[in-house]
C-alpha cells in the first residue's frame, strides 16, 4: 500500500483513460445532485485531473479546486484554461489558509475514503461556507469498502493500493452535524441502476444552519 499523494501522481497519467467504474458513476452522480442547486463560487476539494472542474467551472463564477497531487493537477490544468478556475497544491490535512473568501459550494469526490479523522475537515468546510451553502459528497459506498474494494490501479509493478479508512454513513452525517451542517438530501447509486448489487456510491448534500 502507498500513501495518497505517491499514488495519485503514479495514476495521474493513466487516471482519465484506464477502466474505472467509480470514477465515471460518481461524476454523473455529482451532476445529477448539483444540477439544480445555483452556486457562484465553489471550492472543489480532490479535483485531481478536472473530471468535474469542467462541469463546475460552466455553472460556477469561480472556481478553486484543489488537489494534494501535483501531477493531477498538471493534468487538470492542460485541460481547463478557464480564467474562471483558480487551481492550488494542498493538503487539507492543514490548516486551510489556501482559502481567501466564503463558498456557496463546497464539493468532495472520491476524498474522504483517504481521511482517517472526518471531524477536522467539517469544521474546515462550515468555516469555508456561507450561511445556506451546501457541502456535496460522492463516495465509495462503505458497503463496497465492507466487501474489500479499496482505490487502486494497474502498474507495471503490479497492482497499487491507496491508503484508505472505512468510513460509516453515520459517521459522515455525525461530523457534519457536530459542525453545523445538516443533512438534506443521501442518495444511493448502484452499477447500471442494479439494485440487486451492492451500492458504489453513496452521495450526502449537506446545508450550513
Amino acid at each position: 500500500m502507498i500513501d495518497v499523494k505517491q499514488a495519485y501522481n503514479v495514476w495521474a497519467e493513466q487516471y482519465d483513460t484506464n477502466n474505472n467504474k467509480t470514477r465515471d458513476l460518481e461524476a454523473r452522480v455529482l451532476r445529477s445532485t448539483l444540477s439544480n442547486i445555483d452556486f457562484k463560487s465553489c471550492l472543489e476539494i480532490g479535483c485531481g485531473t478536472g473530471k468535474n472542474t469542467e462541469w463546475l467551472v460552466e455553472k460556477a463564477e469561480k472556481v478553486l479546486a484543489v488537489d494534494l497531487s501535483d501531477e493531477m493537477l498538471a493534468k487538470a490544468k492542460a485541460k481547463i484554461t478557464s480564467d474562471k478556475v483558480e487551481f492550488k497544491q494542498v493538503n487539507i490535512l492543514s490548516e486551510w489558509t489556501f482559502r481567501t473568501k466564503l463558498y456557496d459550494l463546497v464539493t468532495f469526490s472520491l476524498v474522504l475514503e483517504h481521511i482517517e479523522n472526518l471531524d477536522p475537515i467539517f469544521q474546515e468546510v462550515s468555516n469555508a461556507l456561507v450561511q445556506g451553502g451546501h457541502v456535496y459528497i460522492g463516495e465509495l459506498h462503505p458497503f463496497k469498502q465492507y466487501a474489500g474494494s479499496k482505490a487502486r490501479f494497474d502498474t507495471e509493478d503490479g497492482t497499487q493500493v491507496v491508503e484508505c479508512f472505512n468510513h460509516h454513513i453515520s459517521d459522515f452525517a455525525n461530523a457534519a452535524k457536530r459542525h453545523g451542517l445538516i443533512l438534506e438530501n443521501i442518495d444511493e447509486y448502484f452499477d447500471n441502476d442494479n439494485r440487486e448489487e451492492l451500492p458504489r456510491i453513496l452521495m450526502l448534500l449537506f446545508k450550513k444552519a
